[in-house]
């Protein structure tokens, strides 16, 4: 399913013991933790893209204290997955969500993220997935009609490329902060919903939608750690215990 990301080629990669190669050798090493970085040097913005070591252990943490297990139940009942869906997650950060749900639903897995700390973090942990380095923006680095399920949560979008490695049968989840998400910390934000449809109308039709919610208390060590996982701007006070709200608005797309 994996294609080379060398600059036109394009072709299969083939697994061995230790890397990754395709017919033309080019060829990717296998990284002790178990995923493979594909990303090019033309395609980073910055020497160390997307998520920070920091930003990555944050997360973690948050994750682990249980703060998003409600996020996690939601999707899980909203996109149903079946051990017969392979499913990949583009924007997969330290692996959470895709595996989590992996685990619970017995699905094929693979993640893909540009920034090597959070695949590394994810390999680490969900053992059972395929992870991969690589820049979803420009190119989703698997064949066509390789995925019965694709999703995006809280990440970038990428419609062309979305829709030619799902199935025509497929479906897309995209998951995007509600307006309520952190609302305590940095006011109301935006609601997404309408222009992210407008995004995806051309190749993809709406067939459900729901918000999900949930409220957590955090200490200030837990608040220190949410500002340092989040891209999106906040209040500039001093780390204090506080009731924090988390919230989702999800989006299922079928393909035409």
């Amino acid at each position: 399913m994996l294609l080379c990301t060398v600059r036109d080629c394009r072709l299969p990669l083939t697994r061995t013991e230790s890397r990754l190669s395709c017919s033309a050798g080019h060829s990717f090493d296998i990284a002790r933790s178990g995923y493979v970085n594909l990303l090019q040097p033309q395609e980073r913005r910055s020497k160390e893209p997307g998520d920070t070591i920091k930003a990555v252990a944050s997360r973690r943490r948050l994750h682990d204290l249980g703060v998003t297990e409600p996020l996690l139940t939601g999707i899980c009942d909203f996109i149903q997955a079946s051990p017969s869906d392979t499913v990949l997650d583009a924007g997969c950060g330290d692996g959470f969500y895709l595996g989590r749900l992996a685990e619970q639903a017995g699905f094929e897995a693979h993640g893909l993220d540009i920034s090597i700390p959070a695949i590394d973090a994810a390999a680490r942990r969900y053992s059972g997935v395929e992870w991969i380095v690589g820049n979803a923006d420009r190119f989703v680095p698997y064949s066509d009609a390789s995925f019965s399920l694709v999703m995006s949560i809280t990440a970038r979008m990428n419609a062309p490329e979305f829709r030619r490695v799902l199935r025509d049968d497929g479906r897309l989840l995209v998951a995007l902060a509600s307006p309520e998400d952190l609302i305590e910390l940095r006011g109301s934000g935006k609601d997404r919903v309408d222009r992210t449809i407008e995004t995806f109308a051309d190749q993809f039709t709406l067939v459900d939608r729901r918000r999900i919610s949930t409220v957590a208390d955090l200490d200030a060590a837990a608040i220190e750690d949410l500002r340092h996982s989040i891209y999106r701007p906040m209040r500039a006070e001093p780390a204090q215990a506080m009731s924090v709200t988390f919230s989702l608005d999800l989006l299922l797309f079928r393909p035409l």
